[in-house]
């Protein structure tokens, strides 16, 4: 043994000392003395900047006597050396003749590694060389030589994938091996060589499943392929695919037969008697006396339960068995699974199990179990009062902050669907914020008893709990509890005193933020007018934030004694409280520096780099994509409406689906069938083949009469065509115009209107005042259903539904819907629809908005 130490190698050294020790290391004795320690020290040194070219390159020189060695670790462990070292060494041709020696030799122990390291320092231009040596291993007789060949050559169909393509016989003979995995391996080539072509699948998907494998691997990619197929093509349940899906679930391999459940009940549209055999074999599996195959059994009918709940009420007493499981994971998801398909009388004894082993299991299986007690609480709202102690119970406990944020959403949502337990469920957040130490969580609560906490028969037990915010934690708590306050004074006239006492001693906070808050909510109570409270302090402002930036930039590079106008500022797109934004577990204080743009704002940066479109004024709405041809056709056009004061701007997305022709100059001709006039047309200069292009068209709305909001238009494609080759995309010289006509698009009332959430609809309703009121009443003979009636009305008019009003309460006869938006030129409408549910729908609607036309064009469209 050598006199030196390996721990010496361990730290590399600068300079000419770290290239002396290298070269200590790689030629240690003439590797005479050579371990395998030794060789993973030079491995360790391959990784990062340790190691450089020239270092493994004679590394690689020196290396090439140990293939002379004959201890099997040893030249095994100088393979992976070799795979370790391929992206650094400039010479790793110098070992490819000892890896070939070694792939055709006569010692199988070294013919699979040899195959797999030559294949790892292999590029194109030497693939070829080794091609009838990959050939011959791929049929090899012994099953570790084939199969490393067969995965090497699944990695270097990236690098070469013609190369790899010509070897398709030689997998094709692998594929019918008796060892399973190298039938599993060679059907795994088979398929990512033939995966873009579909027909070529199904090809070999039919002779697959009609031979039989002998793998349980190779059934369980092939029943994979056969669910991604059958995805794509949106093949019914009656294809041969499914059936075939459906006859492993008899196989004799527990793990083919849970692959094909776990198939079938992933399948979108998949009714419940198609479910039935998939859930009988995972009901067989929730017995077994293997953990894994339980756990495995009890997770998946948890995710069926989630859309199929009567489908697994089969396995209730299976499940209540693996209550008392001794794998805690296992108990829980069947708990979970329990609530979601149990009956009501069953919630009792549910929530005391899980009482009693709630402790024991992680954060990650606690937030399953709030999750399912958040859906009971949905299905049966009259067991609210259990679960809310429940879940008071588990918020006092220790948790991190996804556990304690899902409670809490639970909490709010028990509060919101359930008017009755408001109090209770107010009452044991109050309790959590004392000791929170989440920012975001103590920001909601004070949100939320803000909302709520003015309506209750008692408002002045929450003062407490918000100032008590103010004065103990963090500059964005204390700013969201002066907020809080605000609405408290705004809505109880006997609090006010009291809340403009509290907001004064508010102004002498350290905070910048919190003291501008304070003086501003006190200016505005101290005026006591409702309209004030409301636009100020219940509803708030409901404009594009980095749109609010930059009008305000602009106002102050163009001087004017004319007052910021505050209707030229684009509206948000998403009403601001109901944006979703990345919450860091991390509580902290600190604001973003930047707003994302939202997709308007890029549409209003987009539309103003056009010259023709720059005097239009800011974007009013962008509505969704509508598209204007089908998925399969030669051309695929979509068209986006933008929406202004006095115009409309359509734009057109245009795909060239065919690869022999060049279309320019493509623009869509627009003919209204009303007034509306077409000012000017923007066309898109060239679409190549698959290269997504705009075109856009101007329209002027009618000004003679504002009630014309609907209108359809007949659109036309019309290009110059240019042919052109398939393979360089060179287009000829000439070319000839053509024209494809696509689908109607229509202009709705809803185009004109942006939807604004009003939290509190009723101070609203009061700001807009009655001077501009009307009301009508309307039958709904086709609609059979409120909730129908609700959803129709939402879409029709492009409105914001307020205070939850989109949703109907079970058994009812009559429902009241609020609805809030801004109609373009920046006027406020508010609708109130009254249903009653007789033999059809009845609905009384009543308008209110500052401009009278506005209020004529809502019942005008609805009628």
């Amino acid at each position: 043994m050598p006199p030196h130490s390996h721990q010496d190698y361990l730290s590399p050294q600068p300079g000419k000392k770290k290239k002396k020790k290298v070269d200590k290391l790689c030629c240690l004795y003439g590797f005479e003395f050579m371990t395998p320690s030794s060789l993973i020290l030079i491995s360790l040194f391959t990784q990062g900047e340790h190691f450089g070219t020239t270092e493994a390159t004679e590394a690689f020189f020196a290396m090439t006597r140990l293939f002379q060695s004959n201890d099997q670790t040893l030249r095994r462990m100088c393979y992976l050396t070799i795979k370790e070292m391929a992206n650094i060494s400039e010479d790793v041709i110098i070992v490819t003749s000892s890896l070939t020696k070694d792939m055709t030799g006569k010692e199988d122990v070294y013919r699979g590694p040899a195959i797999r390291a030559l294949c790892r320092i292999t590029d194109t231009t030497m693939l070829q060389a080794i091609e009838r040596y990959m050939k011959q291993a791929i049929v090899d007789k012994v099953p570790s030589v084939s199969s490393s060949a067969l995965v090497s050559s699944l990695h270097m169909v990236k690098m070469s994938y013609d190369v790899v393509k010509r070897w398709v016989n030689e997998a094709q003979e692998a594929a019918s091996s008796d060892n399973i995995m190298v039938q599993y391996h060679a059907l795994g080539l088979l398929y990512h060589l033939r995966k873009n072509d579909r027909l070529a699948v199904t090809k070999m998907l039919n002779k697959f499943t009609k031979s039989g494998l002998k793998s349980p691997f190779a059934y369980c990619m092939l029943i994979r392929i056969a669910s991604k197929l059958l995805d794509e093509t949106e093949g019914g349940h009656d294809s041969p695919l499914f059936d075939f899906i459906e006859s492993c679930l008899r196989n004799k391999n527990e793990m083919v037969v849970y692959e094909a459940a776990s198939a079938i009940v992933h399948m979108p549209n998949c009714t419940a008697r198609e479910l039935a055999p998939a859930v009988s074999v995972l009901q067989l599996f929730c017995s077994s006396p293997k953990a894994a195959l339980r756990y495995a059994a009890v997770r998946t009918l948890n995710k069926v339960a989630m859309k199929h709940p009567s489908a697994v009420t089969a396995c209730n007493l299976d499940l209540e068995n693996l209550i008392t499981d001794s794998n805690r994971s296992i108990a829980t998801l069947a708990i979970t699974t329990l609530l979601k398909t149990g009956s009501e009388s069953s919630v009792d004894r549910l929530m005391k199990q899980i009482s009693s082993f709630v402790s024991e299991i992680s954060d990650e299986f606690k937030v399953v179990v709030v999750q399912a007690i958040s859906a009971l609480c949905q299905k049966y709202p009259r067991k609210h009062s259990v679960m809310m102690n429940f879940l008071s119970n588990m918020l006092r406990d220790d948790g991190g902050f996804e556990y304690k944020r899902a409670i809490v959403d639970c909490i709010i949502s028990i509060i919101e669907e359930n008017p009755e337990s408001k109090e209770t469920g107010l009452a044991h957040l109050c309790e959590f914020i004392e000791d929170c130490e989440h920012t975001v969580l103590a920001t909601k609560i004070l949100h939320l008893m803000g909302k709520e906490g003015p309506r209750t028969p008692q408002p002045s037990k929450y003062i407490r709990f918000i100032f008590n915010r103010v004065v103990l934690e963090s500059e964005a708590v204390r700013a969201a509890a002066v907020s809080a306050l605000a609405k408290f004074g705004a809505q109880n006239d006997d609090l006010l005193p009291s809340v403009l006492v509290l907001l004064q001693r508010c102004m002498m906070d350290s905070d910048d933020e919190v003291r501008d808050r304070a003086t501003f909510y006190m200016n505005v109570l101290q005026q006591k007018q409702k309209a004030l409270n409301a636009a100020y302090i219940f509803n708030g402002l409901s404009v594009s934030i980095p749109g609010l930036e930059k009008s305000l930039h602009q106002y102050t590079l163009e001087p004017s004694e004319k007052p910021f106008d505050m209707k030229t500022v684009p509206l948000a797109t998403a009403p601001i409280t109901e944006q979703k934004t990345e919450i860091a577990p991390v509580a902290t204080s600190k604001l973003p520096e930047k707003l994302a743009p939202s997709r308007q704002d890029i549409y209003q940066e987009q539309l103003a780099a056009i010259p023709e479109f720059q005097g239009l004024g800011p974007l009013f709405k962008s509505s969704e994509p509508v598209q204007l041809t089908e998925a399969e056709t030669e051309y695929v056009v979509r068209c986006i409406k933008h929406t202004f004061a006095g115009h409309m701007v359509f734009q057109f997305d245009c795909t060239n689906t065919l690869n022999d022709q060049l279309l320019q100059k493509v623009v869509v001709q627009m003919e209204p069938s009303e007034a509306y006039e077409v000012v000017h047309c923007v066309p898109a200069p060239s679409l190549p083949y698959s290269q997504p292009g705009s075109c856009y068209t101007l329209i002027r709305l009618p000004d003679d009469d504002p009630t014309a909001v609907s209108c359809t238009f007949s659109c036309t494609m019309k290009y110059l065509v240019r042919d052109c080759d398939p393979n360089t995309g060179e287009p000829d010289d000439d070319g000839y115009d053509d024209e494809y006509v696509l689908e109607d698009l229509e202009v709705t009332v809803a185009d004109h209107i942006q939807k604004v959430l009003k939290p509190n609809f009723g101070a609203a309703w009061e700001e807009v005042g009655d001077e501009f009121e009307k009301e009508e009443t309307f039958a709904l003979a086709s609609v059979r259903t409120l909730d129908e009636a609700v959803g129709n009305i939402i879409n029709f008019l492009g409105m914001q539904p307020c205070e939850r009003s989109d949703k109907v309460p079970e058994n009812k006869n009559s429902h009241v819907l609020f609805l809030a938006g801004v109609f373009r030129g920046g006027h406020d409408v508010l609708v109130r629809a009254r249903l009653a549910l007789a033999d059809g729908v009845t609905m009384q609607v009543t308008v209110r908005s500052g401009d009278e036309n506005v209020v004529d064009v809502i019942l005008a469209s609805v009628g």
